[in-house]
């Protein structure tokens, strides 16, 4: 049996991204993620790869297009501010096909807002920052553990469809410490990337690498190729985690820490003989909209409560989800402000009494 350790949240991610085959980190500090860049600084180095603090986030985002148009394995994290300023890289890393990790440690806002924790840049993440038709798949882990396992799998996620991929936590999951078991992923091959500048490498040619599309009927072309990436990912890549919405009459809708706060207390009003289940989205993009609506058809559900760290961002995508044919109320805290236990059952107790 593998040993478990405790470590701390943005030391996993920062870690479990070494482990995938990351071998070059861009950033720039801000808090709360700033463990990330100090642990790459030290433990990159020792692994054979490069870490460079860059001047700005514009900078560190331009030289992860740069390392991944080469083919490495590259990442850049943040926190909201900075990865606002890193939205045109973004779109020119889409644009290009180019895999890489952003990692977003979410605050308070907006603007400077507060260095607490916060779920306010939903909309940012799976709605595209940047310029142009584009998306960005978006992982939400709600603990360490997933959140080690889910680093790995971004990398992957990103080579397989040769586009980027966000990482999204609250400052909560950054700061806290939990144990966690790491996979033991012996003799790891990487993709080889065929598309990669490299240079000619026995080709007869060189690789381009390029977001600049001049004439109009090019430009179509290559969105719509793009489109069908996306299709795939929505096909291929949505996941969900629930808990019993077998019986449930309000399913809650939860992501990241608060779907921690919200599972406690549907467990507690389950014991009061509430029958309370909860659907939480580990794909923030692709959303789980299908499995919502078909949970929406069910005769045994009667409505749904969102429960987030903002003023309703996700409520958008589950109201979509159920098409109104049950009712969607919301419950959160905003501005750094974490929803409590008792706060999130008395919220399911009144949406009960409205919906009975």
């Amino acid at each position: 049996m593998r040993k478990r350790e405790i470590w701390k949240g943005s030391e996993v991610i920062a870690e479990a991204a070494i482990r995938a085959g990351c071998r070059c980190f861009f950033g720039y500090p801000i808090t709360p993620q700033n463990e990330i860049p100090e642990y790459m600084s030290l433990k990159m180095p020792q692994a054979g790869g490069v870490f460079v603090q860059a001047e700005s986030e514009l900078a560190a985002i331009n030289m992860v297009y740069g390392a991944a148009a080469s083919g490495m394995r590259a990442m850049t994290s943040s926190s909201s501010p900075g990865i606002s300023l890193k939205q045109e890289g973004i779109s020119y890393l889409v644009g290009a096909q180019l895999p890489a990790v952003i990692v977003n440690v979410m605050r308070g806002g907006p603007g400077l807002g507060s260095i607490q924790p916060s779920q306010g840049d939903y909309y940012q993440a799976t709605r595209g920052g940047g310029n142009g038709d584009y998306r960005t798949l978006t992982l939400a882990p709600a603990t360490l553990q997933e959140a080690a396992d889910l680093m790995g799998e971004a990398f992957d996620i990103a080579d397989t469809y040769r586009n980027p991929v966000m990482v999204l936590v609250d400052g909560l999951i950054g700061q806290m410490m939990e144990p966690i078991v790491w996979e033991d992923r012996p003799g790891r091959t990487l993709p080889t990337k065929v598309w990669a500048a490299q240079g000619r490498r026995g080709r007869d040619h060189n690789n381009f690498v390029t977001s600049l599309y001049m004439d109009p009927a090019d430009c179509e072309q290559h969105n719509l190729a793009l489109a069908e990436k996306y299709a795939a990912m929505e096909a291929n890549e949505c996941r969900w985690e629930e808990l019993m919405t077998d019986d449930a009459r309000l399913i809650l809708v939860s992501f990241g820490t608060p779907a921690r706060v919200a599972e406690t207390a549907m467990r507690n009003l389950r014991q009061e003989g509430l029958k309370v289940g909860l659907l939480r989205p580990i794909t923030l993009w692709p959303f789980p909209g299908r499995r919502l609506g078909e949970l929406a058809g069910e005769d045994h559900v009667k409505g749904f409560l969102d429960v987030e760290m903002n003023l309703g961002q996700m409520l958008d995508d589950v109201k979509l989800a159920v098409n109104g044919s049950k009712p969607v109320q919301f419950y959160g805290r905003c501005g750094g402000a974490i929803p409590h236990v008792a706060e999130v059952q008395e919220a399911a107790r009144r949406a009960l009494e409205e919906v009975e």
